[in-house]
């Protein structure tokens, strides 16, 4: 491998710098947690959010750098933070999740019971004229409740995740880690273009091949099955937008691609929510139907969440 040019930054300047400034921003982050919690229950629910916010997407940021450039690092070091830090921001997700499912849910529920004009309920069949209405108080009931318990649970999952000594042990490694970056001594001091490029282009053929597999976005019946490979598109396009930001590469296209497949994700999360309380034992049959609309309206933001992607990932030629 060729030496760099003095004057140049090598690729573990590069690489360095960047997980530098995310593990501030962890750090700070976790400052403004601390001091949310401090405050107990008068506590600014928004400065909350924003602070789990910030801890899970510098954690993400960190995992995603380190599994893309591994061999600019020391790899059992950057093995075990990048286990710690995926647990972590998974394990933050969830209660977030599930409160912005249980909104997404009930918005969409106001939105169709004030419509003419209702989409046709799982099974087929055409929407009877206030038929939604008698039944979204309760179907909105049904699902307060089943998600407020599920978020419930995950806030306390958070709670003892924050407390343990495995967190802690998380954030006194990104604590040294704002500091100083144990990095390979050989490939370190390679060139950006010779080390950092080829493994970021790594990532972006992982990517390109998951697209390439996705089912066509027009044409075919929407199937629940294939949300997962969306998924994965989704998590394969977050690690390789991490890599461009390390490298200082424009990102704009890939947060816009990644913002429809976020669409995406709440979409069919909350499709499933809805037929998963639809299947609830003993239900009324009015919020049975409530609930299938309701599922086919999520349903339908799923295809255009899927399209939206394919516009932005594959935008049609400019005309002449």
């Amino acid at each position: 491998m060729a030496l760099p040019n003095h004057d140049d930054p090598t690729a573990g300047d590069v690489l360095g710098v960047y997980l530098r400034s995310q593990a501030t921003a962890f750090l700070r982050a976790l400052r403004l947690h601390e001091a949310g919690a401090a405050g107990g229950p008068s506590a600014d629910p928004a400065e909350s959010g924003e602070a789990a916010y910030g801890l899970r997407s510098a954690a993400r940021r960190i995992a995603g750098s380190l599994s893309t450039f591994r061999a600019v690092t020391e790899t059992r070091w950057a093995d075990s933070l990048r286990t710690e830090l995926v647990w972590l921001s998974s394990t933050l997700a969830d209660e977030h999740a599930y409160a912005a499912r249980l909104s997404r849910l009930m918005e969409a529920l106001q939105r169709l019971s004030g419509s003419p004009d209702l989409p046709a309920p799982r099974g087929g069949g055409a929407a009877a004229p206030g038929a939604l209405t008698v039944g979204s108080a309760r179907a909105g009931a049904l699902l307060e409740r089943q998600l407020t318990l599920a978020r419930t649970r995950a806030h306390s999952a958070t709670l003892q995740a924050l407390g343990s000594s495995r967190f802690h042990a998380v954030a006194d490694a990104v604590a040294v880690l704002a500091s100083e970056v144990p990095l390979d001594p050989v490939a370190a001091r390679g060139r950006v273009g010779d080390v950092l490029e080829p493994l970021a282009e790594v990532t972006a053929t992982r990517l390109t091949g998951a697209v390439c597999a996705l089912p066509a976005a027009q044409g075919t019946p929407y199937a629940a099955h294939e949300d997962a490979s969306w998924h994965e598109v989704r998590r394969l396009l977050r690690v390789h937008r991490y890599a461009r930001e390390v490298l200082g590469g424009d990102v704009a296209r890939l947060s816009a691609a990644g913002e429809a497949l976020d669409l995406h994700r709440d979409a069919s999360e909350a499709a499933t929510a809805s037929a998963t309380a639809a299947r609830t034992p003993r239900i009324a049959p009015a919020t049975a139907y409530a609930l299938g609309v309701l599922h086919a309206d999520q349903r339908h933001a799923v295809e255009a969440a899927r399209l939206s992607f394919h516009h932005i990932w594959h935008p049609a030629p400019a005309l002449p």
